[in-house]
């Protein structure tokens, strides 16, 4: 009887205690039900079935093996020029880049070649590479290190700043490559893999899914304003030194060139973004073909259709592409477009953002048809046009070398809106300056308009030419910036 009276007492207290505990937690306020999960089930690999078998876990080891070999290591040496170091310095200060490690503090900085490391894909067996332009640009020395150790100095063959993407070669025979995969088949979620050197280790493998498509970070147009920006977001490690390497699918294909990261400390940190391989693709045929990209353009002003939109033009979709205005004697403006038109696919295939529709006629080259779906005052209509370049033409052009390649210039026609915000009515806009004479003998920047060379007015890019090579000795170049009051001159010379 005692030991019973014991028992009950024990149990009573502990009651107590438990109920206590659990209302000075808290969690009598709301009912705690505790549900049983479903055991797990391991599934078994079985080789030999390929990698899509449902239930099947991934098995990397076969991509890795395939893509390393097919992935370079890519190291630019840039000679400082001293009488600019102020563009030496921008040179280095890419955002979000994956190029390699900038020696900031540095007194003796610009007094010393700089060297920066990347790197690329083969994309020839006789040893055509993709990487990304960053990484090689304005570099006096590219060297190309492979799998198997052998090093070679390699030739650029074209840049493309609009993409990011660039082309060098080495002189080689039988190497290992990576084939294009088709990058509009990816899908979000898929697993991928990203190979290349990061922080100089040689043929790093990381993985990871796709976390979106079509994504625009804003970050190549900090740099030129017709920039193409639909990069496939990744969570798979990449950090300084992946730049130009390989985004794969499980197949080993290639769907993508790392580019850049998001990041607020230069290292990985989390998510990194690639150029499709479906354009980097296009850009690198046009580059060995032509020398130079063969950019379409649609000649529209556009913006991203959200459900506001949507109500207010009375549309059945909540995704498209809003056209905002026509640019005159454009693809479009020769086809009928108008201001307030929605186009939802190009070609057949769904157009849902800004960036899709960009990357879409990135791909295309100018004289090429393509067929627009779109909605009109709430209507659906079909528009078919043939694509023009910048300058209006339909017509494929090869690089050729004159007076602008020993300036070391790119040069367009200046937009209308900074020509009417100087009173100008023409003029040529400075978009990059490489090595030559420009950088070597005056402190232009970037977005320069030139206005007058050698006292003459300048209103296309055959007037310019034609000035320099008719002038010897040297010319006073004439311009303002956008930026910037009142003229500003530079004298070069035109001699060796």
């Amino acid at each position: 009887m005692k030991s019973w009276l014991q028992t009950l007492v024990a149990a009573i207290v502990g009651g107590i205690v438990t109920i206590g505990g659990y209302k000075l937690a808290g969690l009598d306020k709301k009912e705690v039900v505790l549900q049983q999960s479903n055991p797990a089930v391991l599934t078994e690999y079985r080789r030999g079935e390929p990698l899509s078998t449902a239930n099947v876990p991934f098995d990397f080891t076969v991509p890795a093996a395939k893509t390393t070999p097919a992935v370079v290591n890519i190291t630019s040496k840039v000679i400082p020029i001293t009488q600019n170091q102020e563009r030496n310095q921008r040179r280095f200060n890419f955002p979000f880049d994956l190029f390699g490690d900038i020696p900031f503090g540095d007194d003796d900085l610009f007094n010393r070649p700089q060297e920066g490391i990347g790197s690329g894909v083969i994309i020839s067996q006789d040893g055509y590479i993709i990487t990304n332009n960053h990484v090689i640009d304005n570099a006096d020395e590219i060297t190309v290190t492979l799998y198997d150790k052998r090093s070679y100095k390699a030739k650029l063959i074209g840049t493309d700043p609009s993409t990011d993407i660039a082309v060098i070669k080495i002189d080689e025979k039988g190497l290992a490559t990576i084939p294009f995969g088709d990058s509009d088949q990816v899908k979000v979620g898929e697993w991928v893999m990203a190979v290349g050197n990061p922080f100089n280790l040689t043929s790093t493998v990381t993985a990871g899914i796709v976390s979106a498509k079509a994504r625009n970070i804003s970050l190549l147009r900090m740099r030129d304003n017709a920039a193409i920006e639909s990069f496939i977001q990744t969570d798979a490690a990449v950090n300084p030194g992946n730049s130009g390497g390989a985004l794969v699918n499980l197949n080993g294909e290639l769907i993508g060139i790392n580019t850049a990261i998001a990041s607020r400390t230069g290292s990985y940190a989390g998510y990194s973004f690639a150029v499709p391989s479906n354009l980097a693709r296009k850009v690198a045929e046009d580059l060995i073909k032509y020398g130079v990209v063969q950019r379409a353009f649609l000649g529209i002003l556009i913006n991203d259709v959200d459900s506001k939109k949507a109500k207010e033009l009375n549309l059945p979709v909540t995704e498209g592409v809003y056209v905002d205005s026509v640019i005159p004697n454009g693809s479009a403006d020769a086809a009928g477009l108008r201001r307030g038109d929605v186009i939802v696919k190009v070609d057949g295939n769904k157009v849902k953002s800004v960036p899709e529709l960009q990357e879409s006629i990135g791909r295309k080259r100018p004289g090429e048809m393509v067929t627009l779906q779109l909605y009109r005052n709430g209507s659906p209509r079909e528009i078919k046009l043939t694509l023009k370049s910048r300058e209006g033409s339909t017509s494929i052009v090869k690089k050729t070398s004159t007076a602008l390649d020993k300036l070391g210039i790119e040069v367009e026609p200046a937009p209308a809106a900074e020509l009417k915000k100087l009173n100008l009515s023409s003029g040529l806009k400075v978009t990059k300056i490489n090595r030559g004479r420009i950088m070597r003998d005056t402190k232009m920047r970037e977005g320069f308009i030139i206005t007058k060379v050698g006292g003459k007015t300048v209103r296309s890019v055959e007037d310019l030419n034609e000035i320099l090579e008719n002038n010897t000795g040297g010319v006073m170049i004439e311009g303002y910036y956008p930026d910037s009051e009142g003229k500003h001159y530079f004298a070069i010379g035109l001699e060796d």
